[in-house]
């Protein structure tokens, strides 16, 4: 496996602090590589579209997915300016990039307001105790749709 290039790294950091300038949004980038290639650069949106998911590694993986044309990235690299918050290091699993590399730590951003430790404590806590309530509804009818995939023929698994 070839080993990682600064260079990627350098365009992530340059997306963050120039995105962030332009008012997008907080100070983040991400580059997704293959063979060797920038194959999507993402940014931080949120305040720009009002789209709290709108992360510089979503960004990158959507556009990413969309330009490959698929839901899954083994063959690629991502290149980001910060560790990865909760959201995004789901993303990131679901998108499954063979490796990810990243400039500052979640400490770091923590130490400018970013801080996403409170995310972390609370998928640790169980259900009921958790700041914003979490209630089963309707299980028995929400498991038709389970029951509908599990027969579904053709189905693309992931």
């Amino acid at each position: 496996m070839e080993t990682p290039n600064p260079e990627f790294m350098r365009e992530a950091i340059r997306l963050s602090v120039e995105k962030m300038q332009a008012g997008h949004g907080g100070p983040f980038g991400a580059v997704i590589v293959k063979d060797g290639q920038v194959i999507a650069r993402g940014f931080n949106q949120v305040t720009s579209t009002n789209d709290p998911t709108c992360h510089a590694e979503v960004d990158a993986i959507r556009k990413a997915c969309k330009e490959l044309g698929t839901f899954q990235l083994s063959d690629c690299d991502l290149y980001t300016s910060c560790e990865p918050c909760p959201m995004c290091l789901g993303a990131i699993y679901w998108a499954r990039p063979r490796r990810v590399f990243y400039g500052n730590t979640k400490q770091d951003a923590a130490a400018i307001g970013f801080d996403d430790q409170f995310i972390y404590d609370e998928i640790e806590q169980p259900l009921p105790n958790r700041s914003i309530p979490m209630t089963q509804l309707l299980r028995d009818e929400a498991l038709a749709g389970f029951q509908a995939w599990e027969a579904k023929e053709g189905k693309t698994e992931y």
